[in-house]
């Protein structure tokens, strides 16, 4: 039978399976998924899969490193119904996200050398060293103090009270929390967005320890895109196979 197979051209899912790592089961759930277009069978009620069916399996796995799982899915999906164009849109999608993914990088990027010049010279109104009220600091960020209370509300700064006054009074922390979140909400970044990267700051204790995190996200970033060529390349051969 395996003779046959192989001789006529077509494949068992054994030997697909083996030439990418994968069990035979994977191969079944991936035909099943509409990831591999589906299968003829022998009169034993066997799948006899094509190099067809082998150059869906590569563009597959070539797309996933650059779009995820489920976005590898989503395009071969699509392909095997003949909705090529849905297809593209979809590959459209991730390189719009990567895209975005590295303007946010590089707002932080900037924001976090804007820092590093340190504040302004003129000094504040403050109750001790290196502290502020919201009023000075948010004519020195050119915002609203109402701007200042919705980034509290959002955990963004985290001012203390004075005990007499029940002023917020802002430390030097706080202020850099608030010159970068500003930095990144004049880039156009939600708050929401901006969350993650001020608590990392704040788990750090400052913005050094951040340029490893930053580096290995730039790398991450320029894999990404490198695994998009990669299958864009594996998904226009297979678009080959199937014209």
């Amino acid at each position: 039978m395996r003779q046959n197979l192989q001789s006529s051209g077509r494949l068992r899912p054994i030997d697909l399976a083996r030439g990418h790592g994968l069990s035979t089961q994977a191969v079944r759930n991936y035909e099943e998924a509409g990831i591999l277009p589906v299968a003829a069978r022998t009169p034993s009620g066997y799948r006899a899969y094509t190099p067809l069916h082998a150059g869906a399996l590569r563009a597959f796995l070539a797309l996933v490193p650059g779009h995820g799982h489920q976005g590898a899915t989503s395009i071969m999906q699509a392909v095997n119904q003949g909705a090529v164009p849905e297809a593209f849109r979809l590959i459209d999608v991730s390189h719009a996200q990567l895209l975005d993914d590295r303007q946010t990088l590089q707002a932080v990027e900037r924001a976090l050398r804007d820092l590093e010049r340190g504040p302004a010279s003129e000094p504040a109104a403050v109750p001790g060293h290196g502290e502020t009220f919201i009023g000075p600091l948010a004519k020195k960020l050119s915002i609203r103090p109402a701007t200042l209370r919705t980034w509290e509300r959002a955990g963004l700064v985290r001012p203390r009270r004075d005990p007499l006054t029940g002023y917020r009074v802002y430390t030097e922390a706080d202020v850099r929390d608030a010159r970068l979140v500003h930095q990144l909400r004049r880039g156009g970044y939600l708050l929401e967005q901006i969350t993650p990267l001020i608590a990392q700051v704040r788990t750090a204790g400052g913005l050094e320890p951040l340029e490893a995190a930053l580096s290995d996200w730039r790398a991450r970033l320029t894999a990404r895109g490198r695994a998009m060529l990669t299958g864009a390349a594996a998904l226009e051969a297979y678009l080959r196979e199937r014209d």
